[in-house]
């Protein structure tokens, strides 16, 4: 790749609009699994309660099961996936600020039903955008493209998981979710500014197809057996991950952060390593291959769920906390740019909604059902031993990769062959 054709892959409209897309996308799961545990736990609720919270991730497991939907049918106005990304966005926007006038302790069944509703929306609002993106990038711009849209995705968490923090210390929480619930704008700007993707050929004519041909495409394309191998290390690969950032928020109130320091230290140290991620992973994937991607970025991934086993063993300190949340958002901001990219490379375009949210939804299956029993397993064997339970549960999916993305695989071999000419 010349230095001239790197730069009109990296500084371009398709780029940018990754960026904005990423933000938008994540800023609500952020708003579910650290702001509403950090305010749970500020107003008096258990832990096993908080941990059970990560019930209401549901909507992200089986969203594949309305996305045919999405595929199928388009609003008169704005195109077929614009127009679902708008109405997702107003009600996110909408349900996220409602979050500060309950009171948690005397309506906590309200909380849950609430955040119900933000994880449908927002699951809804991923199947749109992560089939938009799929539209919008060639297959030579999946790696850096989803790279951008990850870190961007991980920044937004800046928002709920650090400026909402230190407004509290200085004004209601009513006002907080207010403020937060005010950065959907963003995406709603952009949905409004940005054109509709190119439609693949052969898109759905009916309900029935939208449902049936995305999996016979799929199974098609990889064969039975190869295609329940990929979809069984789509679940693994990030199991350890997703359990080590379950009670981040609670797990640094328990060690005695102020809340302004959990804004302030923690998302700090996390906004420069990203910053990292963003630039070192975004030119690592122009020259990587995916598959190279995830064995390098996967045991980083890992290695930096020990920082929080040393955190926990250290205690309260800020220069502890900096380097474990830096290292942690460095290590998994990377192997899930690597990952999604995976992913995106899997899906056909004609049927990118339905297959994507297939597949974003087993990788959700550990961050909801396992992540329900993180509170009650902290509490039976401290912090320090839950991380190192999560580390090992980080190993099998790294085993697949054997199978699933070889180190030597045809996508390096045929990247060879292309630099070579």
């Amino acid at each position: 790749m010349t230095a001239l054709s790197m730069k009109e892959a990296i500084f371009n409209r398709r780029m940018l609009i990754c960026i904005f897309t990423g933000f938008s996308s994540g800023l609500p799961l952020f708003v579910l699994y650290q702001l509403v545990p950090g305010w749970l736990r500020d107003e008096g609720v258990s832990l096993a309660e908080i941990g059970l919270f990560s019930l209401i991730g549901i909507p992200y497991v089986w969203k594949f099961v309305w996305s045919p939907a999405l595929d199928r049918f388009s609003f008169p106005f704005l195109g077929r996936r614009r127009g679902w990304m708008l109405i997702t966005q107003i009600a996110l926007l909408i349900s996220i600020g409602v979050f500060g006038f309950i009171n948690p302790t005397l309506n906590i069944w309200s909380v849950a039903y609430l955040a119900a509703a933000v994880a449908f929306f927002s699951a809804s609002q991923d199947i749109v955008i992560d089939a938009y993106r799929r539209e919008l990038l060639s297959d030579q711009e999946l790696g850096l493209g989803n790279s951008l849209s990850v870190q961007a995705y991980r920044i937004s968490g800046l928002v709920p998981g650090s400026l909402a923090f230190i407004l509290a210390d200085h004004m209601p929480w009513s006002t907080v979710f207010l403020v937060v619930a005010a950065f959907m704008a963003i995406g709603i700007i952009v949905t409004l500014c940005i054109k509709e993707a190119h439609i693949a050929a052969n898109t759905p004519k009916s309900l029935q197809e939208a449902v049936v041909l995305p999996f016979k495409d799929f199974i098609g394309r990889e064969g039975i057996k190869s295609a329940l191998f990929i979809l069984s290390f789509l679940f693994l690969y990030k199991l350890g991950d997703s359990m080590a950032t379950a009670l981040q928020t609670p797990f640094f109130i328990d060690l005695g952060f102020t809340k302004t320091q959990i804004g302030v230290v923690a998302k700090t140290a996390s906004l420069v390593a990203m910053t990292v991620g963003l630039i070192v992973g975004g030119l690592v994937m122009l020259k990587l291959s995916i598959s190279r991607a995830l064995w390098l970025f996967g045991f980083v991934q890992i290695i930096s769920i020990l920082g929080f086993a040393a955190l926990a063993e250290i205690g309260n300190n800020v220069y502890a906390l900096a380097f474990a949340m830096g290292f942690e958002y460095l290590g998994v901001g990377l192997g899930t740019a690597a990952f999604v990219a995976f992913m995106a490379k899997q899906t056909n375009p004609t049927f990118a909604a339905t297959q994507f949210a297939l597949f974003s939804a087993l990788t959700a299956l550990p961050r909801t059902f396992a992540n329900a029993t993180t509170g009650l397993i902290v509490e039976q064997i401290g912090w320090t031993g839950f991380y190192f339970l999560c580390v090992g549960l980080a190993v099998p999916g790294m085993l697949m990769l054997f199978k699933v993305a070889p180190w030597h695989d045809k996508e390096v071999e045929g990247s060879k062959e292309a630099n070579q000419t």
